[in-house]
C-alpha cells in the first residue's frame, strides 16, 4: 500500500466519523445547515448511517478488501456530490467549502484506492 493512501484514506474515515458523531449528536451547526439547505431533521440519522457505511467500507478496503473500499469511496463521491449539489441548488454558498471538502477527501481516497 502506498502511504498516500493510507493516509488520505484514514482522514477521510476521520472525518466522516467525525460528521457521523456531529449529526447523531445533532449539534447546532448540523441542525443549522440542515434546515438552510431544506434537509428535514428526521433524515439526519439516516444520513449519519450512509457516511458511517462510508467510512466503514474504506476501513475494510484498507484493511484488504479492496472492492468494498473502492465502492465505499464512490458512495461517498456520490453523498457529497449530492450534497454540494444541494448546497448550490439551494445557493447555501458561504458553507459550501464543507461538503466540498469532504467531496474532496472522498474523490482522493477514490482514485488512490483505485490505483492499488
Amino acid at each position: 500500500m502506498h502511504v498516500a493512501y493510507i493516509v488520505v484514506t484514514v482522514v477521510t474515515i476521520l472525518a466522516n466519523v467525525a460528521i457521523v458523531v456531529a449529526d447523531l449528536a445533532r449539534t447546532d451547526f448540523v441542525l443549522a445547515n440542515a434546515a438552510e439547505v431544506g434537509t428535514p431533521q428526521w433524515s439526519i440519522p439516516g444520513l449519519a448511517a450512509l457516511k458511517a457505511a462510508g467510512a466503514g467500507g474504506l476501513a475494510l478496503g484498507l484493511l484488504g478488501l479492496d472492492v468494498i473500499g473502492i465502492a465505499a469511496a464512490a458512495g461517498l463521491v456520490a453523498f457529497f456530490v449530492g450534497a454540494v449539489g444541494l448546497h448550490l441548488w439551494k445557493r447555501v454558498l458561504h458553507n459550501i467549502a464543507f461538503p466540498g471538502t469532504f467531496l474532496a477527501l472522498a474523490v482522493a481516497s477514490l482514485a488512490l484506492a483505485a490505483t492499488q
